[in-house]
């Protein structure tokens, strides 16, 4: 089993390195931010967890959707290859830098798919730049710091660098040339995005571009939290009798917060499926 895994790995690994892509930095709100652009297709842009870059994240992902979409992979303010700024961690910011490249690039309209902290920065885009977004898809992430269940959420403020000692979150920081002396204070500056409190409720039930929000039935969001924004975005009702939302809600078995990534052949059509429908919500019996 374990051999099969490694071979799966390094062939996406090499599919990965030998896809297609254009890659540069774009100047925006005085960030140079690192990007990657793959595929030919419709527009679809990912945005990574904390802690993580394209590789990290994103190994599985690209090349499949690749296949039909035109892949936008930045890399985060003080993430992989972008360096951080004498800036604060904010999903606002980072969702307004997303935008700023999206206009570099003379991409009118997206989809955003975000994972985790890439998912708070997804919603932030959704709501700051609403014209920006066709459609929406969160991995795991919240629109409220109380989203997540009660231990994690008061994980943050005890996580620290000694955590990631030797870890491949500090081989992948020291990697990009960053000084090895500034883990502790770089690990305390992406946890601060969390410590503090945040609750956009009414902004993204507002959202008006249709939303596809997956968590794991072990993972650190709350199901109470995702299946409110559902409701709110036209869930609750016997779709054989008032048709289906144009939102929708996918529970993962057997898959927690990290886990996500892994089981990327649970979601991945789910996603295709849900950017290429037409959304009709006439009740499927008539």
């Amino acid at each position: 089993m374990r051999k099969n895994i490694i071979t799966v790995i390094l062939l996406l690994m090499t599919l990965y390195s030998k896809a297609n892509k254009d890659s540069g930095y774009a100047n925006v709100n005085g960030l140079k931010m690192y990007y990657e652009v793959y595929g030919e297709g419709k527009p679809i842009v990912l945005l990574h967890g904390s802690f993580m870059n394209i590789a990290m994240n994103w190994l599985q992902v690209i090349p499949i959707l690749a296949q039909t979409h035109k892949v936008i992979v930045p890399e985060l303010q003080g993430h992989g290859h972008t360096k951080d700024i004498a800036r604060e961690f904010s999903y606002e910011a980072m969702a307004d830098d997303v935008s700023g490249l999206l206009k570099l690039l003379k991409v009118d309209s997206a989809d955003i798919l975000g994972y985790s902290m890439g998912g708070g920065v997804a919603f932030q885009v959704a709501v700051r730049h609403p014209e920006q977004v066709r459609r929406l898809i969160i991995l795991s992430g919240t629109y409220a710091h109380n989203g997540w269940w009660p231990d994690v959420e008061a994980s943050f403020a005890t996580m620290n660098a000694e955590m990631f000692k030797g870890s491949p979150i500090q081989t992948q920081y020291e990697s990009y040339g960053n000084d090895p002396a500034q883990f502790p204070a770089w690990v305390k500056k992406v946890l601060s995005i969390d410590v503090k409190p945040y609750d956009w409720s009414k902004e993204v039930k507002n959202i008006k571009a249709p939303i596809l929000m997956i968590i794991g039935d072990a993972d650190g969001v709350q199901y109470e939290h995702a299946l409110e924004l559902f409701r709110a975005k036209g869930g609750g009702r016997m779709g054989d009798l008032h048709g289906l939302p144009k939102s929708r809600l996918a529970i993962l078995p057997g898959t927690t917060h990290i886990g996500m990534m892994v089981h990327t052949d649970y979601w991945i059509p789910m996603v295709n499926e849900f950017l290429t429908s037409d959304l009709n919500p006439t009740p499927p019996m008539f």
